[in-house]
């Protein structure tokens, strides 16, 4: 007999938010901070937010990474995975690590997309962050629902379809971001995607 042990959704994400945090103070933190698992920094001109995400949400960010790793490669689009590595620019003051993040075609040294699962309200903007850094699309999960954010000149606007994904069906997706189903949401996702294509 098999025990399927359920991960602890009861457990909620915590958050502290700090005013008046110089630079030099956040990049300390990240030294200090920066290999503790799970943990993230969010840094907005002064504010740091100090996140540790549920496990939910890191269920949610991995599955939704999954079905855009598998939409790209079933439509041949070349993604190169960041993960959640910390970027950062002192001259914009902005500093985050997203939840998951892609460049599309070629390598570069920022990301063009950024996936983001916001289960909370509260925090320091993360849009605002995002466009410090020039990010160019952002795709955001709160619950049961997708948004995609589209920088363009200087201010994100919500779009229904990715420059980076131009047929993917954000609806579509969103109907598979089921974390306890994985497997079996990926399959009926590609079957979903083949059945449009034919």
């Amino acid at each position: 007999m098999t025990t399927i042990i359920q991960p602890p959704f009861n457990i909620e994400e915590q958050r502290v938010v700090l005013p008046s945090v110089t630079w030099q103070q956040y990049e300390s933190l990240l030294a200090t901070l920066g290999d503790y698992p799970g943990l993230r920094l969010i840094y907005l001109e002064g504010t740091l937010e100090i996140f540790m995400p549920s496990a939910e949400h890191e269920m949610i960010k991995k599955v939704i990474a999954r079905l855009i790793e598998r939409y790209a490669e079933e439509v041949d689009i070349p993604l190169h995975g960041y993960g959640s590595t910390t970027f950062r620019r002192e001259a914009k003051a902005r500093g985050l690590e997203p939840d998951e993040c892609y460049c599309v075609e070629t390598l570069k040294e920022l990301p063009d997309f950024a996936i983001e699962v916001n289960l909370t309200s509260g925090g320091v903007e993360k849009l605002a962050v995002y466009k410090g850094l020039g990010i160019l699309e952002v795709l955001i999960w709160q619950p049961n629902k997708l948004a995609l954010y589209d920088l363009r000149q200087e201010s994100y606007q919500e779009v229904i379809h990715s420059q980076f994904f131009p047929n993917l069906d954000l609806q579509l997706l969103a109907q598979y971001v089921r974390p306890q189903e994985q497997p079996q949401a990926i399959k009926e996702f590609l079957r979903a995607i083949r059945s449009h294509q034919s």
